[in-house]
């Protein structure tokens, strides 16, 4: 594959002569980037129109695109490539990807399914699994999905206009042009309470489509019924979250045994954590610009990580004052970034089983 950096802002005629030489030395596949996320539909498909005039031999290699959504219009320009001869679309999940990021694939799919008629495309992709997908890379990244975005953003299938509401109600085409089921998007329900065993877990973790090694199950049942002691309302989004946070979790060389915090308007917040090391248990005491920042300093200074944090996040899972939280953090340790992730209906101890996850993960490398 060959791909002509910033083949959208580049000489025409110079573009011309490096892919033919590119084909002619043995490329299958011409890959055109739209580097910096310059160029309007209109344009790109022009560029790709006049390249299959000028290079007969694209006919017999596979056309690619990437495209940027610096100008938010790298799905619009991929669709305009597909009508355009393209075969291939370069893209990622939640549209992740340099600066503003780059094609989202969820995005593209379902343009292509949805106005299939007209762009005579096909993606093949299992649209069942992108809603699933999407939250999976959201958690694994630390990228949280903004609430307006379309396809899997939170908001992508709420109505709150009265108008609309009737209207979906009366006949749910009128205002959704894409059935949330398509995408593998079901109503968030109780399904599961605190008497539940572990058949019925494992039954309704098959069902939405996990299946886990014995020993993850075993931890994942332990997290469901200690969140099903503090919630009462147990919905898929919950289960899923608890699934995401422990498959693929490193071995815990310190485990998060108790914490405690205690916070005023008055004084200065202060933070006690009891971490467990080789079957030690190790107690350490820190104050904080805030509840978060004490326990975060309290398991930094008992596992003597020096890390630097680069960026925090916290976001909810579910609605409710009682909603799990997800914190994803970044830090810098011994100068290598690492990601942690923890969740937990206290957003104190999310933040604490995130830092200290990160620093778990350090130690594994």
């Amino acid at each position: 594959e060959f791909s002509p950096m910033d083949a959208t802002r580049t000489d025409f005629n110079f573009l011309v002569k490096i892919v033919n030489e590119m084909i002619n030395s043995g490329a299958t596949v011409i890959n055109i980037p739209d580097t910096v996320g310059y160029a309007l539909p209109s344009e790109f498909g022009a560029l790709l129109e006049r390249l299959f005039q000028e290079v007969p031999a694209l006919k017999d290699v596979t056309l690619s695109v990437h495209c940027h959504n610096d100008l938010g219009m790298a799905v619009a320009n991929s669709l305009a490539a597909i009508e355009n001869g393209a075969t291939q679309i370069e893209g990622a999940i939640n549209g992740l990807g340099e600066r503003a990021g780059n094609t989202a694939i969820e995005e593209l799919a379902m343009a292509v399914e949805v106005r299939k008629n007209d762009l005579h495309a096909d993606t093949g992709i299992n649209q069942k699994e992108i809603t699933k997908t999407s939250r999976l890379v959201s958690k694994l990244t630390g990228y949280s999905v903004q609430y307006n975005k379309a396809i899997v953003g939170r908001n992508a299938f709420a109505h709150s206009s009265g108008i609309h509401q009737d209207g979906v109600l009366k006949e749910r085409t009128t205002y959704e042009i894409i059935n949330p089921q398509d995408i593998g998007l079901t109503e968030s329900k109780i399904i599961l309470g605190k008497t539940s065993g572990r058949h019925a877990f494992k039954e309704h973790l098959i069902e939405l489509g996990y299946t886990l090694e014995e020993g993850q199950f075993e931890q994942a049942f332990k997290r469901f019924k200690d969140l099903a002691d503090k919630k009462q309302e147990i919905t898929n989004s919950d289960i899923e979250a608890i699934v995401a946070d422990q498959v693929g979790r490193d071995e815990e060389i310190y485990e998060l045994k108790d914490m405690e915090v205690s916070s005023s308007s008055k004084g200065t917040p202060k933070a006690k954590v009891i971490l467990k090391k080789n079957g030690q248990l190790m107690e350490q005491d820190a104050e904080g610009d805030g509840p978060v920042d004490a326990i975060c300093k309290a398991i930094d200074i008992a596992t003597k990580a020096g890390a630097k944090l680069i960026n925090y996040n916290v976001s909810s899972i579910t609605g409710g004052l009682d909603a799990q939280g997800h914190v994803s953090i970044n830090l810098e340790i011994n100068g290598k970034p690492v990601l942690g992730r923890g969740v937990s209906t206290d957003i104190i101890e999310a933040s604490a089983k995130a830092y200290l996850n990160a620093i778990n993960k350090s130690l594994n490398r």
